[in-house]
């Protein structure tokens, strides 16, 4: 299984000091040559795509093992070491304000990779796609501040990108040669000990009939789906008997007739989100993919019509929190499975060799060495 996916990381404020984040940019530069040259960009791509590689190798560059930073300080530093003329690969985007820059950047680097415009404009809309269905299609409560792309030649990408909620941040990565749908798990792995409960998810193949559904209720036109927005009140239990409800709780009711699932929702759309619904109606999407890449489909929305969707034809969306656990090597206390050493040690000596092999002064291959280390226990 390719370790591609998600990871929860805690929240760490700062930034890093200059006199590191230089050494990182040097480091990265480095270990990125060396893997270029012996493997090529396709598996450079593969290697940022995987969740456990991405961490090992931040952490190699020497920052905080396990804090939110080493997904944007990473980046920031792959962005500037890495030469699309010299590497034939480009970072684009980065966190915040950066991020929006993303597409202007595809743009002026496809010219220097000399793309077509087809190939262009699907770079552009994995981007946006990608950052889309984890901000909406994917309800885990992270909201996306960091954002990069990176491809190579041939238009092959990965995306790297960051939610954070009041806690923890959450990486998603993907990889182009993994991705068939946008809609249909999307992510070829994913790793996480913070599952959470009760998160949409349309992405999941259980959620393929309400994807259906939800089409259709756009193709048929949105209007007749007033009546199910704005509906806040839960059902009263006498709603459900021909008495009221003083004559149940005085015992003085012979039958009660309970549906076997009761829904509680709140699903209220604008009169902007009824608009965002008439324009896309009068778009008639062919596909529910093509519903989603939309303008002005957001998770308010993709939510409303999933609800809808369940509520009027049974369709019933997945709630489960996409992220699964997916160990690389194991636990040295056997959970979930004992250590697989040779495993392991593959892991280490591709990171080792591509230190070594990399253009450095001897002091920063040590300490890259030293801290790649840490990761070996001891016999």
């Amino acid at each position: 299984m390719k370790r591609t996916g998600v990871t929860n990381l805690p929240l760490h404020g700062g930034a890093a000091p200059r006199w590191l984040f230089n050494r990182m940019v040097k480091l990265s530069g480095g270990i990125c040559d060396a893997i270029l040259l012996d493997f090529g960009p396709d598996e450079m791509l593969r290697r940022l795509s995987d969740s456990y590689w991405f961490q090992a190798f931040s952490c190699v560059l020497g920052f905080d093992w396990h804090s939110s930073g080493t997904t944007t300080t990473t980046c920031g530093a792959l962005k500037i070491a890495l030469d699309p003329q010299e590497h034939g690969i480009k970072v684009c985007g980065g966190k915040g304000r950066t991020s929006r820059k993303t597409l202007d950047e595809i743009e002026q680097t496809a010219e220097v990779f000399n793309l077509s415009t087809p190939d262009i404009e699907q770079l552009k809309y994995s981007s946006r796609m990608s950052a889309k269905v984890d901000n909406s299609l994917i309800q885990d409560d992270y909201s996306l501040y960091h954002h990069c792309l990176v491809f190579d030649e041939k238009g092959d990408w990965t995306v790297i990108q960051q939610g954070m909620n009041d806690s923890y941040a959450r990486r998603y990565q993907w990889l182009s040669e993994g991705v068939k749908s946008f809609v249909e798990e999307p992510h070829s792995g994913i790793a996480s000990d913070d599952i959470k409960p009760d998160v949409l998810d349309m992405t999941a193949r259980e959620s393929y009939d309400t994807q259906e559904v939800s089409l259709d209720l756009i193709l048929d036109g949105p209007e007749h789906l007033r009546q199910y927005f704005g509906k806040k009140n839960q059902t009263r239990l006498d709603d459900f008997t021909g008495s009221r409800l003083d004559d149940i709780r005085g015992g003085r009711v012979d039958e009660l007739s309970l549906p076997p699932r009761h829904h509680i929702i709140d699903m209220d759309i604008t009169e902007k989100g009824m608009k965002v619904l008439k324009e896309a109606y009068e778009l008639q999407p062919s596909s529910y993919e093509e519903l989603v890449s939309l303008r002005g489909m957001g998770p308010q929305k993709i939510r409303a019509l999933a609800l809808v969707s369940d509520l009027v034809y049974g369709t019933r969306p997945s709630w489960r929190d996409p992220v699964k656990y997916s160990f690389a090597h194991g636990g040295k206390d056997g959970f979930p499975f004992p250590v697989d050493r040779d495993t392991y040690d593959k892991s280490i000596s591709t990171l080792k060799d591509a230190v070594e092999s990399a253009r450095l002064g001897e002091k920063d291959k040590q300490n890259a060495i030293r801290r790649l280390s840490q990761f070996i226990s001891d016999e």
